[in-house]
């Protein structure tokens, strides 16, 4: 998308270029879901370490994001964002000046 010729970023909206409201940023979004997905990528591969050591690294690979791509996207994702909403509007609630 793009306004005035200036590329927008997927949470902003092209009639206003300002984020929309009640959406975590862009940079928010990506901080959370890195902070879903390499708890359970440490994990999961700690665990394929010690349940198959002989299984080629493209296998370990492909059995770890089988487990942790749903598990981040459908549980651990949503939940951080919720969290965030409302650390979000606590903050907005109590005149928080640095809110994301």
């Amino acid at each position: 998308m793009e306004h005035d010729g200036k590329a927008l970023a997927a949470d902003e909206t092209d009639a206003h270029h300002h984020r929309t409201p009640g959406l975590a940023s862009v940079h928010v979004r990506a901080v959370i879901t890195w902070l879903a997905i390499f708890p359970l990528a440490a994990l999961g591969m700690s665990a394929l370490g010690d349940l198959a050591p002989a299984w080629p690294p493209v296998l370990r690979a492909f059995v770890l994001t089988l487990v942790v791509v749903p598990t981040a996207v459908y549980f651990a994702v949503p939940r951080l964002l919720s969290f965030h909403a409302r650390m979000t509007r606590a903050a907005r609630r109590r005149g928080g000046s640095r809110v994301q």
